[in-house]
């Protein structure tokens, strides 16, 4: 796992590895050197492996690890991981996102509408200035969210790598 993948920049930082051994093995290599730890919860779903922060240490933000276990030609498997936030986290992100872009495009059709009978247009344009920064400032609390939950999520790291170092 090289740290330069890691980029500032992306809310959800990913890292993907090869190796040479089918995708069974290695999922079920990675299933047993984590239960090993116990301090991690863990849940799996086909190829799919989900490891969480302890109960007792987790908070809002707290990032979780998703790791994928593709099968690759011959004896080879990819194994993908991403750091981010819990699930539910990330669907009220989103649906913020939606609606704020959505009110952005009404705003903009009521805005033009009223243009066009010469009505005031002040309301709307107030809104179509106020949606983009409201839509910034989401952008910069995902980025609060993220530096709140970076020390839980270099332990996940710190801890996949010893497990990926004994595969």
């Amino acid at each position: 796992m090289d740290d330069k993948l890691y980029n500032q920049i992306f809310l959800k930082p990913r890292f993907q590895m090869d190796f040479d051994m089918n995708a069974s093995d290695l999922l079920e290599e990675i299933k047993k050197l984590v239960n090993v730890e116990q301090r991690y919860k863990m849940k799996v779903r086909d190829q799919h492996i989900i490891i969480d922060i302890p109960e007792e240490d987790s908070h809002y933000w707290s990032p979780q690890l998703q790791i994928e276990v593709e099968e690759l030609i011959g004896n080879k498997s990819k194994l993908k991981g991403l750091f981010g936030p819990k699930p539910q986290v990330w669907t009220l992100f989103m649906f913020i996102h939606f609606v704020i872009g959505t009110a952005f495009l009404i705003f903009s059709i009521i805005a033009y509408s009223n243009w066009s009978l010469n009505k005031s247009i002040f309301f709307p344009i107030v809104m179509l200035i106020a949606l983009p920064i409201l839509w910034i400032l989401l952008y910069f609390i995902g980025s609060v969210g993220k530096a709140t939950g970076e020390k839980q999520m270099q332990e996940l790291k710190k801890f996949i790598k010893q497990v990926l170092k004994k595969i």
